[in-house]
């Protein structure tokens, strides 16, 4: 019985290390510190992140600044967005270097790009 409860704590830490995936489709969307140019519609705020106090430490700068791309495009596919200008981002860096990234951007639907 110990031994399956150490297997699953080993599973939800390394599971709690890797970058949040992409969703099918939201590979098409491009994210950017510019804003888009072309024929674009403004679709709206999305915000994405990664990091938590449990996991923060042992999840490298690396997983989390891709974690929260990757929320950031799943949330922008998933409006209809191909195109995200990001706004924000803010990171809460914890003492042995792990820690939370947070993004904030607006999606939008381009025509051209």
């Amino acid at each position: 019985m110990k031994l399956k409860v150490l297997i699953a704590a080993v599973v939800v830490l390394l599971t709690g290390c890797a970058a949040k995936a992409l969703v099918p489709g939201a590979e098409r969307v491009f994210v950017s510190n510019d804003k888009p140019t072309g024929d674009c519609e403004f679709l709206g705020e999305v915000i994405g992140g990664q990091g938590n106090w449990w996991t923060d430490d042992i999840t490298s700068t690396r997983s989390l600044v891709e974690g929260a791309r990757n929320e950031i495009r799943n949330r922008a596919f998933q409006m209809g967005a191909n195109y995200v200008h990001i706004q924000q981002i803010a990171q809460d860096t914890s003492h042995l270097g792990g820690g939370k990234i947070g993004m904030s951007g607006n999606a939008y639907r381009c025509l051209s790009q």
